[in-house]
């Protein structure tokens, strides 16, 4: 990764550190991905080389731009949704700071609702909002997949109690295998037992 996209993506996660650590409105709180795991999800979908990339939780646009630098090269493209419109116009200016704005679209609105319209396919859909309405969005998106598609999850270990759901459709979903990872918050992913390359 060129060093003034490094230095963007440092300086993001700082202030949506520093904004997290006084807020105390969770709704205004950035809750970016840890480093480590944002990397290792830009790494996901690179070595995967996904295209067509659906997120669920822009926030300020941090895990976005990762996302959007992974698919950069094989012209692919990202959707992420937000309900925040602060947010939402946050992501805008800050992608168009990454100079990856041509690779990203983003929609505000409901995940579930957005969801629902968007024809699809997705090689990766990564959820990192709503933890709760996480399996009814899984349950839409599906029939939408790939068949060489991830399906990525924040969370896992810091909020056990709340995506419990999700997990439990992912290990309904009796084609696909499934690891949580223990990077950051815990990451969750999930692909086709059986696809071959």
């Amino acid at each position: 990764m060129e060093q003034k996209l490094q230095n963007l993506l440092d300086e993001l996660e700082r202030a949506g550190a520093a904004n997290d650590a006084v807020e105390t409105d969770r709704s205004r709180k950035m809750l970016n991905l840890e480093p480590g795991t944002a990397r290792l999800v830009a790494i996901l979908a690179r070595a995967t080389s996904a295209t067509r990339v659906f997120e669920i939780g822009t926030s300020n646009g941090y895990s976005t731009i990762w996302l959007g630098w992974a698919v950069a090269p094989a012209g692919g493209r990202v959707i992420s949704i937000e309900k925040s419109p602060e947010k939402h116009a946050m992501a805008r200016e800050n992608l168009a700071r990454a100079g990856l704005e041509n690779y990203v679209e983003l929609r505000l609105g409901d995940a579930s609702e957005i969801a629902r319209e968007l024809p699809g396919p997705f090689d990766l859909v990564f959820f990192d909002a709503d933890r709760l309405t996480a399996p009814e969005q899984l349950r839409i998106l599906v029939p939408k997949l790939t068949p060489r598609a991830l399906l990525l999850a924040d969370n896992v270990l810091s909020h056990p109690d709340e995506i419990v759901g999700y997990l439990n459709a992912v290990a309904d979903l009796s084609d696909f295998e499934h690891v949580v990872v223990p990077v950051g918050k815990g990451l969750s992913i999930a692909c086709r037992a059986g696809f071959v390359s």
